[in-house]
């Protein structure tokens, strides 16, 4: 577990300065500085992780966060152009949170997240195709078009939600490692949910329970440092989110987000933990979004130059160069991922404007266990 790094205290003053929390390009010269040094560094300890890992493992690991990365693009895309209603939070720039860790679990074990879980679902094994297609409120989407964006399932894959409450997704998680193990099962339960939601009564009833029960469920806390629009130093007292593990004697370990193969070592030490001794742990894993909390957010509350710094450690980008400088995979072969994924994403767009919508008939369908075949009578 690692402390806050130097670099906090001096955006925090910054931050004062500001009623907004908008931050001018000179306040944060001194909290960026170390960008860079940390993009290398992040990058050396890559290239000495790829070589405990096959090939074969390493390029789908790539191909998964491109595909993710892809496919919100096109979400944006179809979004801007009305296609895609409601709200829609991207996950570009987290795509090594989910891919590290999911690639670390077995099919049979349980994902939980939040409402930014298209990445998660397509980790998970979900097709883009039903996944796009949910997002276009269409019959062929996971969810037959009714969850949307933030409601994505999968009973067969044991993907159980995307959940729009702030942290709901949480307790449910901690009873579904209860019901793993009291089951007699070895599954594991994956609960994803931002450093927000750790502000949430139930993150600390959750956590309690857990190692009192000795549950199998490990809590990932993708700490992308803004809650919608208000930053980390702002909104948490104590930032060093793993820290809080110790009020209830819980493993903890904090995570460079911006790497897949070091989610995947600490999700790995957490997932054995878990299977071997029922234990939960607590990860986070500090990260960065690209883009805003949702669509709809023009992000004032950050600088442009803050977003491009942080771009220079794009987890896609380093993980590229650390497999070409590894002999992995050269520039003619990434290329040739590139547009197989662009491929498959243009299908699942394709298969989302071609299913159709859910007839009005479906209204009645999954409120009750029995659905009621017959509309009533009116009036």
């Amino acid at each position: 577990m690692s402390k806050q790094t130097a670099e906090s205290p001096s955006r925090a003053r910054a931050e004062e300065q500001s009623a907004t929390g908008v931050m001018e390009e000179a306040s944060v010269a001194t909290f960026e500085s170390g960008l860079d040094k940390d993009r290398k560094t992040i990058k050396q300890q890559q290239k000495t992780r790829v070589e405990g890992f096959d090939r074969d493992t390493l390029l789908k690991l790539y191909y998964q966060m491109l595909l993710i990365r892809r496919f919100e693009e096109k979400s944006a895309e179809a979004y801007s152009l009305g296609k895609i209603g409601g709200f829609c939070h991207l996950y570009i720039g987290q795509e090594a949170v989910a891919v590290g860790a999911i690639s670390a679990i077995r099919k049979d074990d349980y994902v939980l997240t939040s409402y930014r879980e298209h990445g998660h679902a397509i980790a998970k094994g979900m097709s883009p195709e039903s996944v796009m297609a949910e997002l276009f409120g269409r019959v062929g989407g996971c969810s037959h078009g009714k969850g949307g964006s933030m409601h994505l399932f999968d009973k067969e894959l044991n993907f159980l939600g995307g959940h729009a409450i702030v942290g709901g997704q949480i307790p449910l998680a901690t009873g579904v490692a209860f019901a793993a193990k009291y089951k007699g099962t070895d599954r594991v339960a994956l609960c994803f949910f931002g450093e927000a939601a750790v502000n949430q009564g139930v993150f600390h009833e959750s956590l309690n329970m857990a190692q009192l029960w000795k549950l199998p469920c490990i809590y990932i806390c993708e700490n992308n440092q803004y809650g919608m629009g208000t930053s980390q130093e702002r909104a948490m007292s104590l930032k060093d989110v793993a820290q809080k593990a110790c009020a209830y004697e819980i493993a903890a370990e904090f995570v460079d987000g911006m790497d897949v193969l070091a989610v995947r070592e600490a999700t790995e030490r957490a997932v054995e933990r878990a299977r071997r001794d029922f234990l939960p742990t607590l990860l986070e894993v500090r990260t960065y979004r690209f883009m805003g909390h949702s669509m709809s957010d023009p992000g004032n509350y950050r600088t442009r130059a803050e977003i491009e710094r942080y771009q220079e450690r794009d987890p896609i980008k380093l993980f590229s160069a650390s497999l070409k400088e590894k002999k992995i995979i050269d520039d003619a072969g990434l290329g040739e991922i590139d547009e197989r994924v662009r491929a498959e994403v243009e299908k699942a767009l394709r298969f989302a404007e071609e299913s159709p919508e859910p007839p009005a008939e479906h209204l009645y369908y999954d409120v009750y266990a029995n659905p009621i075949t017959t509309a009533p009578e009116e009036n």
